[in-house]
Protein backbone atom coordinates (compact mmCIF):
# COMPACT_ATOMS: atom_id res chain seq x y z
CA UNK A 1 0.00 0.00 0.00
CA UNK A 2 2.84 2.37 0.84
CA UNK A 3 4.31 1.76 -2.61
CA UNK A 4 1.06 2.88 -4.25
CA UNK A 5 -0.32 5.52 -1.89
CA UNK A 6 2.85 6.79 -0.21
CA UNK A 7 2.09 8.65 3.02
CA UNK A 8 -1.60 8.99 2.16
CA UNK A 9 -3.72 6.51 4.07
CA UNK A 10 -6.09 4.81 1.60
CA UNK A 11 -9.68 4.13 2.53
CA UNK A 12 -10.58 0.45 2.97
CA UNK A 13 -13.92 -0.49 1.47
CA UNK A 14 -15.97 -3.46 0.32
CA UNK A 15 -17.69 -4.21 -2.97
CA UNK A 16 -20.85 -6.22 -2.46
CA UNK A 17 -20.97 -9.25 -4.74
CA UNK A 18 -24.55 -9.15 -5.94
CA UNK A 19 -25.86 -12.11 -7.97
CA UNK A 20 -25.30 -10.13 -11.19
CA UNK A 21 -21.72 -9.26 -10.24
CA UNK A 22 -21.02 -12.87 -9.25
CA UNK A 23 -22.32 -14.07 -12.61
CA UNK A 24 -20.00 -11.76 -14.56
CA UNK A 25 -17.09 -12.48 -12.19
CA UNK A 26 -17.65 -16.21 -12.73
CA UNK A 27 -17.50 -15.67 -16.51
CA UNK A 28 -14.24 -13.74 -16.16
CA UNK A 29 -12.66 -16.33 -13.87
CA UNK A 30 -14.10 -19.32 -15.74
CA UNK A 31 -15.18 -20.80 -12.41
CA UNK A 32 -17.75 -20.11 -9.72
CA UNK A 33 -17.03 -17.00 -7.64
CA UNK A 34 -18.18 -17.16 -4.03
CA UNK A 35 -18.51 -14.76 -1.16
CA UNK A 36 -20.67 -11.81 -0.25
CA UNK A 37 -18.11 -9.06 -0.72
CA UNK A 38 -14.53 -8.33 -1.68
CA UNK A 39 -12.22 -5.87 0.00
CA UNK A 40 -10.27 -3.12 -1.70
CA UNK A 41 -8.47 0.12 -0.86
CA UNK A 42 -8.81 3.42 -2.67
CA UNK A 43 -7.84 7.06 -2.77
CA UNK A 44 -9.29 9.28 -5.47
CA UNK A 45 -9.60 7.28 -8.71
CA UNK A 46 -6.94 4.76 -7.67
CA UNK A 47 -7.85 1.40 -6.18
CA UNK A 48 -5.86 -1.62 -5.02
CA UNK A 49 -7.26 -5.14 -5.20
CA UNK A 50 -5.50 -8.08 -3.58
CA UNK A 51 -6.80 -11.44 -4.77
CA UNK A 52 -5.77 -15.06 -5.00
CA UNK A 53 -6.12 -17.47 -7.88
CA UNK A 54 -4.91 -21.04 -8.29
CA UNK A 55 -2.04 -21.44 -10.73
CA UNK A 56 -1.75 -25.19 -11.22
CA UNK A 57 -2.36 -26.42 -7.69
CA UNK A 58 -1.63 -23.62 -5.22
CA UNK A 59 -2.86 -20.04 -4.84
CA UNK A 60 -0.98 -17.07 -6.24
CA UNK A 61 -1.57 -13.82 -4.33
CA UNK A 62 -1.78 -10.93 -6.78
CA UNK A 63 -2.04 -7.19 -6.20
CA UNK A 64 -3.61 -5.05 -8.93
CA UNK A 65 -3.49 -1.25 -8.90
CA UNK A 66 -6.06 0.51 -11.08
CA UNK A 67 -6.21 4.21 -11.87
CA UNK A 68 -9.01 5.68 -14.03
CA UNK A 69 -10.15 2.25 -15.28
CA UNK A 70 -6.65 1.24 -16.47
CA UNK A 71 -4.17 -1.04 -14.78
CA UNK A 72 -1.34 0.93 -13.27
CA UNK A 73 0.54 -2.04 -11.84
CA UNK A 74 0.30 -5.78 -11.29
CA UNK A 75 2.48 -7.32 -8.62
CA UNK A 76 2.81 -10.92 -7.50
CA UNK A 77 2.74 -10.78 -3.71
CA UNK A 78 3.09 -14.50 -2.98
CA UNK A 79 3.88 -17.35 -5.38
CA UNK A 80 3.62 -20.86 -3.98
CA UNK A 81 3.90 -23.11 -7.06
CA UNK A 82 7.04 -25.02 -8.04
CA UNK A 83 6.69 -23.90 -11.68
CA UNK A 84 5.62 -20.75 -13.43
CA UNK A 85 7.43 -18.42 -11.02
CA UNK A 86 8.56 -16.26 -13.95
CA UNK A 87 5.28 -14.33 -13.65
CA UNK A 88 6.83 -12.61 -10.61
CA UNK A 89 9.30 -10.70 -12.74
CA UNK A 90 8.58 -7.04 -13.57
CA UNK A 91 9.43 -7.80 -17.22
CA UNK A 92 6.25 -9.94 -17.32
CA UNK A 93 3.93 -7.87 -15.12
CA UNK A 94 4.84 -4.64 -16.96
CA UNK A 95 2.71 -5.90 -19.88
CA UNK A 96 -0.42 -5.12 -17.87
CA UNK A 97 0.33 -1.40 -17.43
CA UNK A 98 -2.25 0.73 -19.21
CA UNK A 99 -4.54 -2.20 -20.01
CA UNK A 100 -8.29 -1.77 -19.68
CA UNK A 101 -11.26 -4.10 -19.96
CA UNK A 102 -13.50 -4.48 -23.03
CA UNK A 103 -17.29 -4.59 -23.04
CA UNK A 104 -17.15 -8.39 -23.01
CA UNK A 105 -14.85 -8.36 -19.94
CA UNK A 106 -11.56 -9.29 -21.63
CA UNK A 107 -8.32 -7.35 -21.49
CA UNK A 108 -7.95 -4.98 -24.45
CA UNK A 109 -4.28 -5.92 -24.95
CA UNK A 110 -2.65 -9.25 -25.75
CA UNK A 111 -0.49 -10.56 -22.88
CA UNK A 112 2.50 -12.60 -24.00
CA UNK A 113 2.73 -15.96 -22.26
CA UNK A 114 5.72 -17.70 -20.77
CA UNK A 115 6.69 -21.19 -21.88
CA UNK A 116 6.11 -23.56 -19.00
CA UNK A 117 4.05 -21.02 -17.03
CA UNK A 118 0.76 -21.13 -18.96
CA UNK A 119 -1.45 -21.71 -15.92
CA UNK A 120 0.26 -18.98 -13.90
CA UNK A 121 -0.09 -16.52 -16.79
CA UNK A 122 -3.79 -17.38 -17.10
CA UNK A 123 -4.29 -16.88 -13.36
CA UNK A 124 -2.67 -13.43 -13.40
CA UNK A 125 -4.61 -12.40 -16.51
CA UNK A 126 -7.95 -13.50 -15.05
CA UNK A 127 -7.28 -11.64 -11.79
CA UNK A 128 -6.30 -8.52 -13.74
CA UNK A 129 -9.57 -8.62 -15.70
CA UNK A 130 -11.59 -9.26 -12.53
CA UNK A 131 -9.93 -6.35 -10.72
CA UNK A 132 -10.78 -4.04 -13.65
CA UNK A 133 -14.40 -5.21 -13.57
CA UNK A 134 -14.64 -4.77 -9.80
CA UNK A 135 -13.06 -1.30 -10.08
CA UNK A 136 -15.68 -0.31 -12.67
CA UNK A 137 -18.43 -1.55 -10.37
CA UNK A 138 -17.02 0.21 -7.30
CA UNK A 139 -16.52 3.54 -9.08
CA UNK A 140 -19.57 3.65 -11.35
CA UNK A 141 -21.70 6.70 -11.06
CA UNK A 142 -25.26 6.07 -9.82
CA UNK A 143 -27.84 6.63 -12.54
Amino acid sequence: MAEVFGDTKPQADYLLLTPGRKEIASQIMNRSVRGLRTRYWHDGNTSVWIMEEIGKELPITIGVVINDNRIQQVKILAFRESRGWEVRYPSFTAQYAGVKITEDFHLDTHIDGITGATLSVRAVTKVAALALYYHQQAFQKPE
